[in-house]
C-alpha cells in the first residue's frame, strides 16, 4: 500500500520518504532485501520496514536521515516528466473548486506526465474513478507508469484518442481540460458531464482565456470564474522570519464554470413564476439565509 495512514509503522510495499538535515529527499519504495544507494551512504529496507514514521535513520557512513510517509505535493516534485506539470499550489485550488473527492467520477484530456492525474487519483480515493485522455502514445505511457510507481494506477483508466469525437463517458462529475485550444471541444464536454457538474481549466495566455469565456457561454455553462494563484514561503527562523527571497507567482489562468439545462443571461432580474407570489406575496431577502 501506498498510503495507509492507519498504520505508524512503515510496512513494505510502502512508499517512504528519507530527509536529510537539509532537506534533501529519496523517495523509495519498501521491498525487503533491497536498498537504497545515496551519496549520504547505505540504506537497507529492512532497516526500515517496521520502523514508526518520523524516526532517525543512520547510513552505513553514519549520515542521518528522517524516515516519513510522503504527502501528495512530494509525490508531485518526484513525478518523472517530459512536459511542464502542474504546481502543487494550483493543483490544491482546483481540487477543492470542482468539489473532487471521495468517490467522484472525474474526466480529464491531456494527461502530459500524469502530475495531474496523481493528484486526481489521490483525491477520488479507492472508491472514485479517473478517466484519463491522451492522443500522445508516449506521454500516456509516462503517465501510466508514474501513477504505477505511487501505487495510484488501478484508479485510472487510460484512454490513447483525440477527443474531438467526444467522450465515451456520460455524467461526470467534474472535467478538467489541459490543453491549447479547449475552446474547441466544449460541446463534447458538455455532453459528458452530469447536470451541474464542474468544469475546469488552465491556460497561460488571456487570449486563450477569452475565447474559451465564449465558447462556454455559447454552450450553456454558467457561473464563468478566471483567477490566478501566488504563493509566498517565509524563512522559518523565529528571529528573522521574513519572505524568502523568491515566490511562485503566475503560473497560469484558472476557468471554472457549471454545467446549466438552459442559456442564463446576468443581466436578467430574477422572475418570479409562482403566480400566487407575483400577484401579491413579497419576498423577504433576509429568509434565504439559514442555518444548516
Amino acid at each position: 500500500m501506498v498510503f495507509d495512514i492507519r498504520s505508524n509503522y512503515a510496512q513494505p510495499g510502502d512508499i517512504a520518504q528519507l530527509v536529510t538535515p537539509r532537506g534533501k529527499s529519496f523517495l523509495v519504495r519498501l521491498v525487503p532485501g533491497e536498498r537504497l544507494e545515496t551519496h549520504r551512504g547505505i540504506l537497507y529496507h529492512d532497516d526500515l520496514i517496521g520502523k514508526p514514521w518520523g524516526s532517525q535513520i543512520v547510513s552505513h557512513l553514519g549520515r542521518i536521515f528522517i524516515l516519513l510517509q510522503p504527502g501528495l505535493s512530494d509525490l508531485l516534485r518526484e513525478t518523472r516528466r517530459n512536459t511542464q506539470i502542474m504546481y502543487p499550489k494550483d493543483i490544491g485550488f482546483i481540487l477543492v473548486m470542482m468539489g473532487i473527492g471521495p468517490g467522484k467520477h472525474v474526466l480529464e484530456a491531456g494527461t502530459g506526465s500524469g502530475a495531474f492525474t496523481t493528484a486526481l487519483a489521490f483525491a477520488v480515493g479507492s472508491q472514485g474513478r479517473i478517466t484519463t485522455y491522451d492522443m500522445r502514445p508516449q506521454m500516456l505511457q509516462l503517465a501510466q507508469k508514474n501513477l504505477e510507481r505511487v501505487g495510484l494506477s488501478d484508479r485510472v483508466i487510460f484512454k490513447l484518442r483525440d477527443i474531438s469525437g467526444g467522450f465515451d463517458e456520460r455524467g461526470a462529475d467534474a472535467l478538467f481540460l489541459d490543453l491549447p485550444n479547449p475552446y474547441d471541444y466544449i460541446p463534447q464536454v458538455r455532453e459528458a458531464l452530469k447536470p451541474g457538474g464542474f468544469f475546469g481549466c488552465l491556460l497561460p495566455t488571456v487570449n486563450q482565456v477569452s475565447r474559451l469565456i465564449i465558447a462556454l457561454q455559447r454552450e450553456n455553462f454558467a457561473f464563468i470564474e478566471v483567477c490566478e494563484t501566488f504563493l509566498r514561503y517565509y524563512q522559518a527562523d523565529a528571529d528573522k522570519l521574513r519572505p524568502t527571497d523568491r515566490m511562485v507567482a503566475h503560473t497560469g489562468y484558472l476557468i471554472f464554470a457549471r454545467s446549466i439545462q438552459q442559456h442564463l443571461h446576468e443581466d436578467e432580474e430574477d422572475v418570479v413564476t409562482d403566480q400566487s407570489q407575483a400577484s401579491g406575496n413579497q419576498i423577504n431577502d433576509t429568509d434565504n439565509t439559514r442555518e444548516f
